[in-house]
């Protein structure tokens, strides 16, 4: 798929950067060139021979190094690739992108491109979670940059949580997927899927029967489209889907925040079944059972997550479609919501008992519009998915 494509890969320092010669073995087995370039501390980690070996190309690693300058300045260099990729990212290389800075090769080349540019950070858990570095991913993610990963998992440092390097086939996909040709290429699209957990205790939580399914095959079909894809999901049975940037959280609240975070986006998809309701004070101990006593739980009501986007100015997408799981009187119900929501269409199904449609696989959806309410008949979801995304990719003008 990478035939005849030449990716300019940026390998910065850190200990993820040994990763990056798996992925320049697998790119070129694509077909791909690949025109390798180290900042300085990625030379701590991996030398210029061994990349250089892989790719079969020189390395690029100094700004002033005037014979490179007269065979092929950093100019050019910057824009003779169909793809910037950085792999790994550091906290330091993204301030650098996301406030222009150009002291170096690595950050001069970001600077002088008008190539497509994608990266794949790496860091600490805390430097990844630390308001700078998320207000510099906004930054990078308006400027037009797709972001692959992080990972949560164990760290070198023994810490855990997000901030590891995705793994080398997610980037490959990705990268794939960003040249490849399709009709919703370019455009950033938002998918909630799953339930979500709202903590009564530290043990006991209220949910709802979601297995994620649908909302992992839109996700699919969306990004087989050619779409970029954020894919927020609370805590769902199904397999996360490959390819597209997974976040994972719990609750209501915790979703809210990941949705907002993400704009702007082309299109949204509100396919999780989020929480009406959450405990209003968990507890942060376990709630002892006590003979003859019943704990008295207060409730509050979450966020409208679907409501507020629809709502909003700018930021809002041109598509928001929301999901609407219905018992009884399915359109009726649905039409209203979507009347009430401000989304631009509602996807309804019966999830009564007798139907199998929730944990199942096949699902039976009327899509309701302006035009009415349009009955689609029952198949897999993964069949429901590649119809809604056609007809996203045909609104979206793709």
């Amino acid at each position: 798929m990478l035939s005849g494509k030449r990716i300019l890969l940026i390998i910065s320092g850190g200990i993820a950067a040994y990763k990056a010669l798996e992925l320049i073995r697998r790119l070129r087995e694509r077909g791909s060139a690949v025109t390798p370039v180290l900042t300085p501390s990625a030379r701590e980690f991996v030398t210029p021979l061994s990349v250089s070996a892989l790719a079969g190309e020189k390395v690029y690693t100094d700004l002033f190094d005037l014979t490179d300058e007269a065979e092929m300045g950093h100019i050019q260099l910057s824009r003779v690739a169909d793809l910037v990729l950085v792999a790994p990212a550091t906290a330091d290389l993204m301030a650098k992108m996301a406030h222009g800075f150009a002291g170096d090769l690595a950050s001069t080349l970001l600077l002088a491109t008008d190539t497509p540019v994608m990266i794949a950070p790496a860091m600490n858990v805390r430097m990844w979670e630390h308001p700078a570095t998320q207000r510099n991913l906004a930054t990078l993610r308006g400027d037009g940059v797709t972001v692959v990963g992080p990972d949560a998992g164990d760290m070198a440092c023994g810490e855990y949580g997000p901030g590891r390097l995705v793994e080398v086939p997610q980037i490959v996909a990705a990268v794939e997927r960003a040249l490849a040709d399709g009709p919703l290429k370019g455009r950033r699209v938002l998918v909630t899927s799953g339930p979500t957990h709202e903590p009564i205790d530290p043990v006991r939580y209220i949910a709802n029967r979601s297995s994620g399914a649908q909302g992992t095959a839109i996700a699919e079909a969306l990004r087989d489209l050619g779409a970029e894809v954020v894919f927020v999901t609370g805590p769902a049975e199904k397999a996360r889907p490959t390819g597209v940037e997974v976040i994972e959280v719990e609750s209501a609240l915790e979703m809210r925040a990941a949705v907002l975070g993400a704009l702007p986006v082309a299109a949204a998809v509100f396919a999780a079944a989020v929480a009406d309701w959450r405990v209003a004070q968990a507890s942060s101990s376990k709630i002892k059972k006590q003979a003859g006593r019943l704990p008295v739980l207060e409730f509050s009501e979450n966020p409208d997550i679907l409501a507020e986007v629809s709502g909003l100015g700018e930021e809002r997408p041109g598509l928001v479609v929301g999901f609407a799981a219905e018992t009884d009187d399915v359109v009726a119900h649905a039409t209203a919501k979507r009347q009430r929501k401000g989304c631009d269409w509602i996807v309804a199904n019966d999830v009564s008992p007798a139907t199998g449609i929730m944990g199942g696989s096949e699902n039976a959806v009327v899509l309701i519009s302006d035009a009415g309410a349009e009955a689609w008949p029952r198949m897999g979801k993964r069949a429901v998915a590649e119809r809604l995304a056609a007809r996203i990719a045909e609104a979206l003008g793709a």
